[in-house]
């Protein structure tokens, strides 16, 4: 049989459940790649080996006595670090939190293990998810696997390397400002930012209440469909969650994109790239084109204004939550974050204001858009990964610029708008890097953008292809 590693989750899933591989076989295969490979990688903070151990042997005799959990029963997941468990440490990635142990479950991770999923460990990620390197000074900066001496991008990155080195079939991360998707498109992963109050955010360490969401990050689009449908849904727990019915994501998954109208915004989507990236997401539309989507050119007057609104409220909220924290242990915090922290208080609450109302002004003309277009596609982030340790990137014409303002570009849209939105790999940089798009729907239409995905994927290759770890 194939190596179990290399199995999708779906075909995990579907071998377990058959009885052609056992959850015990699938999670000792996990525990050995993560052994010979994670010591550079640090994608985990910590590794569940005797805890997965047992609970794939009960997995195992639950499927001989004919009975299934559910559709990721058996299957390894990571969970990003600032997501509770009940009983285990959970860091946020932070000194401050080193030694937290929760009382009770996040509803994600409640409903994750309901499914069936076996918790194999909880991931590596930027401090306190305020960060896009995941260079973390506690506990390690997590690598590439496509090449080790570059960045894996933030704040998820333990999530999307887990996933992409073959060390588990799933992982889930959360986004505030493009933090599930920007590491998804560095590390050639798939990777969903729901509609705001889709998934529960119940039980996970806040950065910025009113953008912050979990979604689930995997190698297909069909993967992350089957763990999307076990995550989502209206919670009690959480004032912010949806009260609406969810769709069963994998249905129509195979529908295809014939008439599919995709938007794109001449003058921002193709401006201020790296070439590698802009040739790579004109050949995904071009691909959309064949398979019978038509792509439509939309204004929308005031884009331009998104980095400045999002790092505005992406400053300020933070800060909130950390005021009292940062002023009773300042030096349990990295510097980077510190100094971000200190930056958010700084802000006026004019600028807040002013950020809220351009949100709602955004918001507005997207959903005014989506009257001639179904779905926006446009790149993920405007460059291919950076070496380890750099703050500062060359986009245009050799001129270096702050990083953390450019990996926004295109991720702010949806988390602004509180609009759904997919990576998807769509080619390689000429350094072999992996290059991302993002799907961008209406509010609630996950199911569109994962029908897009998973027609883009089934005429490309790009998600094949696995990082050079021997």
């Amino acid at each position: 049989m194939t190596n179990p590693t290399e199995l999708t989750l779906a075909e995990a899933a579907s071998a377990v459940r058959c009885g052609e591989l056992s959850a015990t076989e699938l999670v000792a295969a996990s525990l050995d790649r993560i052994g010979r490979h994670d010591q550079v990688l640090k994608s985990f903070i910590s590794v569940y080996e005797e805890q997965a151990r047992e609970v794939a042997k009960a997995a195992d005799m639950l499927t001989r006595a004919g009975h299934s959990m559910g559709p990721l029963h058996g299957v390894p997941i990571a969970l990003k670090d600032n997501i509770a468990m009940r009983g285990l440490r959970t860091t946020a990635g932070s000194k401050v939190l080193a030694n937290w142990l929760p009382e009770a479950d996040a509803t994600v991770t409640t409903r994750l293990r309901q499914a069936g999923a076996i918790f194999i460990g909880k991931t590596n990620m930027h401090e306190f998810a305020w960060g896009g390197t995941s260079a973390n000074p506690h506990y390690g900066a997590v690598r590439n696997p496509w090449n080790t001496e570059r960045f894996p991008a933030g704040s998820s990155g333990g999530s999307a390397v887990a996933v992409a080195a073959r060390f588990c079939q799933g992982a889930v991360g959360t986004d505030t400002g493009g933090s599930i998707r920007l590491p998804s498109a560095i590390n050639g992963t798939v990777g969903l930012r729901p509609t705001y109050g889709r998934v529960s955010n119940h039980g996970i360490v806040p950065l910025a209440w009113s953008m912050d969401t979990a979604g689930p990050m995997t190698r297909t689009v069909e993967d992350c469909a089957l763990m999307f449908g076990a995550m989502a849904g209206f919670d009690a727990n959480d004032a912010a969650s949806a009260r609406r019915t969810c769709d069963d994501y994998t249905r129509h998954l195979k529908a295809g994109c014939r008439h599919l109208r995709i938007g794109i915004v001449p003058g921002y989507f193709f401006e201020h790239l790296q070439k590698p990236v802009h040739d790579a997401v004109r050949a995904a539309l071009a691909t959309f084109v064949d398979l019978g989507a038509q792509v439509v050119e939309v204004e929308i007057d005031n884009i331009h204004g998104n980095i400045s609104a999002q790092l505005t409220i992406e400053s300020a909220e933070p800060s909130t939550y950390h005021q009292r924290t940062l002023r009773e242990r300042p030096d349990d915090y990295g510097d980077d974050v510190r100094t971000l922290l200190d930056a958010g208080e700084l802000l006026l609450a004019t600028h807040y204001l002013q950020a809220q109302r351009y949100r709602a002004l955004l918001r507005a003309e997207f959903m005014d858009a989506f009257a001639s277009v179904d779905v926006f596609v446009c790149p993920s982030l405007p460059f291919a990964a950076t070496r380890l340790g750099e703050t500062r990137v060359a986009i245009e014409h050799g001129v270096d610029e702050d990083m953390l303002s450019a990996i926004m570009q295109f991720t702010g849209i949806a988390s602004l708008t509180g609009l759904p939105s997919l990576n998807v790999p769509c080619g390689f940089d000429p350094d072999g890097l992996p290059i991302g798009m993002q799907i961008i729907g209406r509010p609630f239409d996950e199911a569109t953008l994962l029908r897009a995905g998973h027609a883009f994927q089934q005429a490309t290759a790009f998600h094949r292809q696995a990082p050079p770890l021997a």
